[in-house]
Order: structure tokens, then sequence, then C-alpha cells
């Protein structure tokens, strides 16, 4: 397979309801997605950066920077997606960026053989069980409100965005309210280490994991957490590659992992992850970035893996946009079909992808 050139198209696709965590308020899903041209077939990647460096250091427009000025030159020479990462090793971080470009290539490559993206990373579901992660609200009485219609249509686990001042209280009510349902909490990494003892107070409500509460650096603060609480501990930012996940769990930093692909780099990069945890007992899950249908189509795709034993953040198209730029996910007795065709098993409808998109550059290979 040869690459010939590689689109860069930004597009902006207002949400359904803002999606507020500690990191802000998002109101628009602005995302960099890739069209990757070869002689055989072409394909496409999304690109998980936010609009504003504040999940990491990376945000749309650095990465579609980036991808022009550097990452897509240094693929002249690959053949394949599994040579995506070398090839682009000698440039530090970007991971989001990479997993884009890394996705679209392996999109063409798989449509080009007629497989579908399910199949080549492993899967061995047909479809997956959906949750949804629901940000901070203004009142608790919204969130209950918020919480019980995502109860309503049908999704299998409830996950709440906490920070300090917004945590203890919020999941009692929801706990209170909704009984034993699927209930996991999210910090963003919005703890200290001093607050243990706070963060202890959620062990009361028999909760599947607490997420990412320390910064993504402190692997020796998440082991101690660890220790003093009997909520699972599940790490996010902290897991950035294979390693990354080995060493979490040698230290005993975590008991869960969340793989997000772009975060580490690329789906290839995300099985492996949960190769490692599979082989040390440690149950993953996927997480989210607010994507289009095509990061759906991925996501579900990787999800249908056997060590993914949580309901990840796949939640349906209609969670986050009015209209999808691809056929829309829906639920399905809280479930997400794995696409079936080659590649991603979705495109974008022509007419949808023009209406949104705000720039689009081409970069010849």
């Amino acid at each position: 397979m040869k690459i010939t050139a590689v689109e860069v198209r930004t597009v902006r696709m207002p949400l359904v309801t803002p999606f507020r965590t500690s990191f802000g308020t998002e109101t628009v899903r602005e995302a960099v997605l890739l069209r990757a041209v070869t002689d055989e077939a072409e394909g496409w990647g999304e690109c998980g950066a936010g609009t504003a460096p504040l999940y990491s250091s990376e945000y749309t427009h650095a990465a579609a920077d980036v991808l022009a000025r550097h990452l897509i030159p240094a693929i002249r020479h690959v053949r394949s997606a599994h040579h995506v990462a070398p090839a682009l090793a000698e440039f530090k971080g970007h991971r989001t960026a990479k997993a884009a470009l890394e996705m679209a290539i392996l999109d063409a490559d798989l449509r080009a053989h007629g497989q579908p993206l399910s199949h080549a990373l492993g899967a061995t579901r047909t479809e997956v069980p959906c949750g949804v992660s629901v940000g901070i609200t203004n009142t608790v009485p919204e969130l209950l409100d918020t919480v019980g219609g995502y109860l309503e249509a049908g999704y299998r686990r409830i996950k709440l965005k906490i920070e300090p001042g917004w945590d203890i209280e919020p999941v009692r009510a929801v706990r209170e309210r909704f009984g034993d349902i699927p209930l996991q909490v999210d910090a963003n990494a919005s703890y200290s280490p001093h607050h243990a003892g706070h963060l202890a107070g959620l062990d009361a409500f028999d909760l599947l994991l607490l997420e990412q509460p320390l910064a993504e650096d402190d692997l020796p603060g998440h082991a101690e957490l660890a220790r003093r609480l009997r909520t699972p501990i599940c790490l996010d930012e902290s897991i950035v590659d294979a390693r990354a996940a080995a060493a979490a769990i040698t230290m005993k930093a975590c008991q869960i992992v969340n793989i997000k692909p772009g975060r580490v780099g690329g789906y290839l990069e995300a099985r492996r992850i949960h190769d490692v945890c599979a082989a040390h007992g440690v149950p993953v899950w996927c997480g989210g970035m607010l994507e289009t249908g095509l990061g759906r189509a991925a996501n579900v795709a990787l999800a249908a893996l056997p060590n993914f034993l949580l309901p990840g953040d796949t939640s349906a198209s209609d969670r986050y946009f009015h209209t999808d730029i691809t056929p829309p996910f829906e639920l399905a007795d809280g479930h997400l079909a794995v696409p079936t065709g080659p590649g991603l098993g979705v495109s974008p409808v022509p007419e949808l992808l023009d209406e949104v998109t705000v720039s689009t550059t081409w970069v010849a290979v």
C-alpha cells in the first residue's frame, strides 16, 4: 500500500448539552479528522485532542499543525499501519495526533483487505455494553434528573464527574435515589494526596471505581491511596503506553485501567495495553473523548476485546450530537453493535461532513 496524500479537516459540532468537568465546560466538539488516500483505499482517522490544552498538553490547532508540518511528511515510506508508530517515534509527544494518523492508515489498510477493525484487533464480541459519563451539573436535583434520563434510555453504567466541593453529596444523592446501579466516579486528577481522608468517604457508596484522583505523574500517590481506600483505583491520564501500564500495575497504583486510544498513541498500542493488563488480571474499559461516529466506531471495535470487562464511555451518538457525521450509533438494550464492515465499518456522510467543516488542508506524501 502506498500513501499518496492525507487530508487534514477540522470540524465543529455543537453538543446536545454542555459537558462540564474540572477542566472546564465544552459546548462544541472541535475535532481534527484525517482522510488518508492510498493507491488501494481511503481511510479515516480522528484526533481526540480538545479545543484547549486542558486534559493534556495537546489541542486541536496544534494537532492540525504538527500533522501537516511533521507527522504526515514522515510517513512517506510507510506501507502498513504497523509501521506508523516507528516512523513517528523521533517526534516527542503528540500522541493524539499520532493516533489519528495511525487510525486513518489502519482504516485504509483494512478496507483494502476487506477486514473489519474488530477482527484485526482480536475482538470476541459482536456488541458491547455502554456506560455514560455525566458532567458536573449546577445542582444535585439537576444531576438526578440527568442520571434518571440515562438510566431510562438503557445505559448499563453511570459515571459521575467529581471535583473538590462536588463529590460526596452528589454521589450519595445518586446512590440514594437509584439504589444499586453500577456507579463510578472520575476525578480527572483534581485531588491531592492530602485529600485521601476525604476520598475515603466514597467507600460508603460501593462504587465500581475511582478514576484518576491524583496527578498523572503521581504513581506513588495513587499506590498509597489504593492502600487506604476500599474503592478500586482506576488510572486514565497516567497510562500513556503499555510500559506505563506495566509500571502502574507493578507498583499497585491501580486495580483497573481506562484505555483511551488517542491518549496512548493509537489502537495498536491500546491493544498492547489490553494484553498487558489481561496478563496481570487487571480489567480494562474504553474511555471516550466526545468522538464523532468515526472515533466511536473504532472505540466500539476495541471495546469488544475480551479483557474489556466493564462498560465503557461508548455512548450512543445522540448522547453528544443532534446529528452525527456518520450513520448514528443507536443504543439497543444498553448495547452498541460492533461494526462489521471493512475497516471502521462506517464513513462520513459527505453532506453532513461538509456542514460542520471549518477548514481543510491537503498534505501530499
